[in-house]
């Protein structure tokens, strides 16, 4: 999948895949990752079994989504999905794997942790992490596959939620506003302060700190 999907050619695919598992009786959940990019904190993973007869309206990738209305289908989709599971790979795991292997790992570990019989894993990306389920990949799945991209919001959501506990732990970094991510305020307070705990040691410029 590309970027050159109209809106009308996303929700037919959207359709078709999702439809097809369903008209099949083929149980399936989508499957996302949040928190490659961040030079800190976990990589969170979320995996999700939504009910056909009871949508969530409005799910889309969650980096198009405001702060408020990922928050607010945070709780839909939990009180809606017939199933989730949200997982994680740890920072220290991060450094050891390599934050591909780790991405893979915390999705392998969000679609282990459903309850409900899933035969198919919708993924987003085109990596696909070890599970005995068939797996499609589909790039740019958290824009079309509501399943996805309801896997997307639960693991955003998640993630930033612990970045704001992480802020109170580890204050001066700003954790609350960037999230972890590179941006100046953060570069800026790495160069005062040092790497903390929650950095990833393996990320080039943590690394370069470390170094120095």
């Amino acid at each position: 999948m590309t970027d050159a999907f109209t809106a009308e050619t996303a929700a037919v695919f959207q359709t078709e895949i999702e439809t097809s598992l369903s008209e099949q009786g083929i149980p399936y959940c989508g499957v996302d990752e949040a928190g490659a990019g961040p030079l800190c904190g976990d990589v969170v993973a979320a995996a999700v079994i939504l009910d056909p007869a009871n949508p969530v309206e409005g799910l889309n990738d969650s980096k198009k989504l405001t702060e408020k209305k990922r928050e607010k289908l945070f709780d839909e989709i939990r009180e809606k999905a017939l199933d989730y599971c949200i997982a994680r790979a740890t920072v220290e795991e991060i450094d050891r794997l390599n934050i591909l292997n780790a991405r893979m790992l915390a999705m392998s570990r969000a679609i282990d942790g459903l309850k409900l019989p899933c035969q198919h894993a919708l993924v987003d990306g085109n990596k696909a992490p070890q599970t005995p389920l068939e797996v499609t990949t589909i790039i740019k799945g958290d824009s079309l596959v509501t399943a996805i991209s309801a896997a997307s919001v639960l693991a955003k959501v998640q993630r930033d939620r612990e970045m704001l506990e992480l802020d109170k732990q580890y204050p001066g970094y700003g954790f609350a506003k960037h999230k972890g991510y590179g941006t100046a305020a953060h570069m800026e307070a790495l160069q005062a302060l040092g790497p903390c705990e929650i950095h990833r040691r393996s990320y080039a410029p943590v690394k370069a700190l470390l170094q120095d």
